[in-house]
């Protein structure tokens, strides 16, 4: 019996203790997308042209985002601690792999450190001019934009970062974060207005339904870390729901910046090639957290929670199960569609992304076209005698140490008052 799967059990089909776990990984895959994507924008634009549209991409996506987390889990204000709230539900921020330590001196300054930077881990193989680009170039705006979201007169500023001297320097960088009402706002940059108006700026998701066991916002103090299975299920539900809608965000800004600078066909091949790398390592690393079985079953629920196509109320698709095969009509009305979001970059003559996806469950599977017209693009997926090889986007992606990252418990964690 062919079954379809209703819009809205998505993320709510699993159970707390696996949103829990899926959670923080949502938010490494999140992070890595740059992995994916900045390898072949050298190759296009040299080392220059990739710092630019890095800036571009964060400055486009994270103050919107940024802004949706704190309204979703209750936390909205303007002093440091809501921007360190901010920093632990961010991709660009994911636990662990980039581990943020915060310190609050009181309501308008605060610091944080990374006692360890995964990135500059990914980095430094490469040699100073690359560290400089990542932790001066791109920091300094990208790290203003995310706070400026909260408060327009805060600055964040270094106490030391990378290059490091000596090689060995712990913490790996280290920064002060000032709110001061002389400190003048920068003008909002064009892209970060333009991102303003999509769709997944104001797309509403699940809401959190405040019964049931759990914490239902992160109102109250700041934790030294987040675990995340303190939260109710609903919570987990709306807090994967966003982490996904920032997927899709940073994604639109990358786009942006690259179609300045190219063609349009060039600019979608390299944001095809994007996706096709975090897709594809993505698709892995939920499938192994979640202990799935690499069947159609386990498919369908690595389908059913991949950010290419959640959240469900911004990404118009339906899967169909039958128990023995798969059918994926991926809609061509909903708010993806009409951003232009990853959704739009697969079409019948462009399945690499969909095919790296399935194939990082089992490299058996593959997709064919069943159908495409205006309305949508259908594809089965089957399996193939023999597995296919790991196709170069996905290999570039794996570069980095955040494909095979382990997170760990690392014990209850702890209110941070002012010190």
């Amino acid at each position: 019996m062919v079954r379809a799967v209703e819009a809205g059990e998505s993320f709510a089909a699993l159970s707390r203790s696996d949103l829990a776990a899926l959670v923080p990984e949502l938010l490494l895959c999140g992070q890595l997308i740059d992995r994916s994507g900045m390898a072949h924008l050298i190759s296009a634009f040299g080392r220059e042209g990739m710092t630019e549209v890095a800036i571009e991409e964060w400055q486009a996506s994270s103050p919107w985002y940024t802004r949706r987390m704190q309204r979703a889990l209750r936390f909205e204000g303007d002093d440091v601690v809501t921007i360190f709230k901010g920093m632990q539900l961010d991709i660009g921020a994911p636990p662990q792999f980039m581990d943020f330590r915060y310190r609050v001196h009181d309501r308008d300054h605060g610091e944080f450190r990374l006692d360890h930077c995964g990135a500059l881990m990914d980095v430094e193989p490469l040699g100073d001019a690359y560290v400089t680009a990542m932790c001066h170039e791109i920091e300094d705006p990208t790290f203003d934009a995310t706070a400026l979201a909260t408060n327009p007169h805060v600055q964040v500023r270094p106490i030391h970062r990378p290059p490091r001297s000596p090689a060995d320097r712990h913490p790996h960088c280290a920064w002060t974060v000032t709110i001061d009402p002389s400190h003048v706002p920068p003008a909002v940059a064009p892209h970060t207005e333009a991102l303003g108006r999509t769709v997944a700026v104001a797309v509403e998701l699940s809401p959190v339904d405040r019964e049931g066991e759990g914490r239902h916002d992160y109102s109250g103090p700041l934790l030294s870390d987040l675990r995340f299975g303190e939260f109710s299920k609903s919570a987990l539900v709306r807090i994967a729901e966003e982490v996904c809608l920032q997927h899709h965000m940073l994604a639109l800004g990358f786009l942006m910046g690259v179609r300045k600078r190219t063609d349009e066909q060039s600019a979608l091949e390299l944001a095809r090639k994007q996706l096709t790398g975090i897709a594809g390592l993505t698709a892995e690393r939920i499938r192994r957290v979640l202990d799935l079985p690499a069947t159609f079953d386990g498919l369908a629920t690595v389908l059913d929670v991949h950010p290419l196509l959640a959240p469900r109320q911004y990404v118009e698709r339906v899967l169909c199960d039958d128990g023995g095969a798969l059918e994926l009509r991926i809609g061509r009305r909903g708010g993806a569609a009409t951003d232009g979001a990853w959704p739009t970059l697969i079409d019948a003559d462009h399945l690499g992304a969909l095919d790296a996806l399935v194939r990082g469950v089992d490299p058996h599977f593959s997709t064919r076209v069943v159908s495409e017209d205006e309305d949508a693009l259908v594809v089965e997926i089957v399996r193939d005698e023999h597995p296919a090889k790991e196709c170069a986007e996905v290999a570039v992606t794996r570069f980095s140490s955040g494909s095979s990252f382990e997170f760990r418990d690392r014990g209850i964690p702890l209110p941070l008052t002012v010190v």
